[in-house]
């Protein structure tokens, strides 16, 4: 049985991307200026804005993903060498999320890590249950949560991975954020991945079915899916979640992130039909 959903007027959930926040392309190479950039962006926002509410979340790039397609950690975990892969791409992903945690503490903001790893436990590469009473407690008191890919005990495969997506989505059913906001490189959705000279200024369930044939998969090492399987994710959630506002928007461009923080729509808007 659920306990009542707390009451957070004015939630946002934010995701730095494994492609913003590292090189894709080069195992275990963190952006350092983006990381700290971002960090000061969004403690600019909570700074304009001090009844925002956010939850944090970060992908694992070149840091978790690498790894995790080299054991097959997201398919399933059983053998020691796959549990030895499912403890090497925990260390990595944890090793990231470090690094953004002392930018994000540099940058003055009161950030708290609640690894999925810890506290989540999944089916079959869902997540099914977690208790986040820690996480609310201190989304009530002013302290900044912080989520992230990670992996997670799983009930039929043994172990899995949890993208950020995943947990958002597990998040979203419990607190009913009014936007997911997902920063990555690109500047949204393209029809024409990867001409990219038409960007999607919105999508919905009914005009995904229009336009999936054209969507194409980003560039670089993404076990968990890449912008296809991202865009599908959020649209089933929307459609689930109706008053949800899913933005996917780059957030390389200076001030990006502060401004969507901020109200600002950039990039692609997912909504329900």
């Amino acid at each position: 049985m659920h306990a009542p959903q707390p009451d957070i007027p004015k939630l946002q959930f934010l995701k730095l991307g494994g492609s913003l926040i590292t090189d894709k392309k080069q195992p275990g190479k963190a952006r350092f200026e983006v990381i700290n950039r971002l960090a000061e962006e969004v403690a600019q926002a909570r700074v304009a804005d001090p009844d925002l509410k956010l939850i944090l979340g970060h992908g694992s790039g070149s840091f978790g993903h690498v790894p995790a397609e080299k054991y097959g950690t997201r398919r399933g975990v059983s053998t020691p060498k796959e549990w030895e892969g499912f403890a090497e791409v925990w260390l990595q992903a944890a090793t990231l999320n470090h690094l953004v945690m002392a930018a994000l503490h540099a940058a003055g903001l009161p950030a708290m890590a609640f690894p999925a790893s810890a506290g989540a436990a999944a089916e079959d590469g869902e997540s099914v249950a977690w208790d986040i009473a820690p996480l609310v407690a201190a989304l009530e008191n002013g302290l900044l949560p912080v989520v992230y890919g990670d992996v997670a005990f799983d009930r039929v495969r043994g172990g899995t991975i949890l993208s950020t997506e995943d947990i958002f989505e597990h998040l979203a059913r419990e607190l009913s954020p009014h936007r997911i906001l997902l920063a990555g490189l690109e500047a949204g959705v393209w029809a024409d991945y990867p001409q990219r000279s038409q960007l999607l200024p919105e999508l919905t369930p009914g005009t995904l079915k229009q336009r999936s044939p054209s969507l194409e998969e980003a560039a670089g090492s993404d076990v968990t899916g890449g912008m296809v399987s991202k865009t599908q994710q959020m649209l089933r959630l929307v459609q689930e979640l109706p008053n949800l506002e899913v933005l996917i928007f780059s957030g390389e461009p200076e001030g990006a992130v502060r401004e969507v923080l901020g109200g600002k729509t950039h990039g692609t808007r997912l909504h329900a039909d």
